[in-house]
């Protein structure tokens, strides 16, 4: 067979994509570690807490079912979606369709979701407003599905909030869609209802579909807590919008694949739409351990926080006594499960993340990997234990820049 390398076997829009950030820095951490390095890796956000124990019997339970080893509905289990529509009632005082058949659907995690409408909804061309810096799949979504990203700053002295009415008209007039996070990764930024009321009238005006993804909503300290971006002005959120939810960060489930899409039920139809001819739905003894996730109790939510937040203290007081953000302020967050923090003087996010590495062992991610906007921060994650945290603060307590 004649080699490929020189063919065009890729699409354009593939090649247009950058290197997927974290599989980036699994290679640098790889790297190091194959030259000899003990690395503590505070970079990707992902859980290393088990999955509660009730939920894993569950799914244990479900997987037996001979009924459950078919294939899945689309929209997924009535009983799943009920859940959701509870929880939501419950934990955000946001009132879904009784019978959870038009206003929820069941997702293979909120990335899914998340991608899968940037295909619904954007056409060639399509311009959609992209967070900057923002998790990576906003942009990469609607460059997939052949829309034009336009960055929306998210800066320090605007609390890393968009400034919606700043953005120029004819560019508002051309957007079809607007993505939105918060509580924020990675800037770990959070918002009151009444920014969500502002999100609102501005998409109203300007025709404008919200995809507002939520993961980090139950991971709050200090007694804030996260609104839902449908509790915003008096339901007229669910008028332009919908929002992504996932039990990967508040039940410790990243692998399992079980998320949601709620509000409004033209836009949930065309993520449907979607999925249904190129997925099959999520395994449905996932989704059984999701209910009870869901329906059960909370005390394992509660318990997250409380490790979370002994995580944070511990972090933030070794950063600032580490002799390394002299000028610099390391701000202790109010929400998700990361800190971002400035980098020293003299220093770009990439340089510095790498001086960390090289120097340390510590792997973090840099800033600009989330966007140009991103430049001048690295992200610390809280996911490795209270040991492991000092252990970090105590190898940057002996580095000179």
């Amino acid at each position: 067979m004649r080699s490929l390398e020189n063919t065009k076997m890729y699409a354009e829009k593939i090649s247009s994509l950058p290197p997927y950030l974290f599989a980036e820095i699994d290679e640098r951490k790889r790297e190091a570690e194959r030259r000899g390095a003990e690395i503590i890796d505070l970079g990707i956000g992902d859980p290393d807490l088990p999955t509660p124990p009730h939920v894993v019997e569950a799914v244990c339970r479900a997987a037996k079912d001979p009924g459950n080893h078919r294939y899945p509905s689309y929209d997924g289990m009535l009983a799943f979606r009920e859940a959701v529509a509870a929880w939501y009632k419950r934990r955000k005082k946001v009132r879904l369709d009784l019978n959870a058949e038009d206003e929820v659907l069941t997702l293979i995690g909120s990335k899914e979701g998340l991608a899968h409408s940037a295909l619904a909804f954007l056409n060639p061309g399509d311009l959609a407003l992209v967070p900057d810096p923002a998790y990576p799949v906003y942009k990469n979504a609607t460059v997939l599905a052949g829309g034009v990203p336009h960055s929306v700053p998210l800066l320090a002295e605007s609390g890393f909030k968009p400034d919606l009415w700043g953005i120029d008209e004819a560019v508002a007039r051309r957007a079809k869609v607007l993505f939105l996070n918060y509580p924020n990764n990675p800037t770990a930024a959070t918002v009151e209802r009444g920014f969500f009321k502002e999100v609102v009238d501005f998409a109203s005006e300007h025709e404008i579909l919200v995809l507002h993804d939520n993961p980090y909503s139950e991971l709050t300290f200090d007694g804030y807590e996260a609104p839902s971006f449908l509790a915003a002005a008096g339901g007229g959120a669910k008028e332009v919008g919908v929002e992504f939810g996932s039990l990967s960060k508040t039940y410790n489930m990243t692998g399992w694949r079980i998320g949601f899409a709620v509000g409004n039920s033209e836009i949930l139809r065309g993520l449907r739409l979607v999925k249904t001819n190129v997925d099959s739905g999520a395994f449905q003894a996932v989704q059984v351990a999701g209910i009870t996730a869901l329906t059960g109790s909370q005390e394992c939510v509660k318990e997250n926080v409380r490790v979370y937040r002994e995580r944070r203290e511990i972090l933030v007081e070794g950063l600032r006594s580490a002799g390394l953000w002299e000028g610099k302020e390391v701000k202790k967050p109010r929400a998700t499960f990361y800190l971002w923090v400035p980098v020293p003087s003299g220093y770009s996010s990439i340089q510095f993340s790498m001086f960390l590495l090289e120097q340390a062992g510590v792997v973090v991610t840099p800033g600009v990997g989330f966007g140009e906007n991103g430049e001048g921060f690295v992200r610390f994650s809280l996911c490795t234990s209270a040991e492991r945290l000092r252990e970090a603060c105590e190898r940057l307590r002996g580095l000179k820049l």
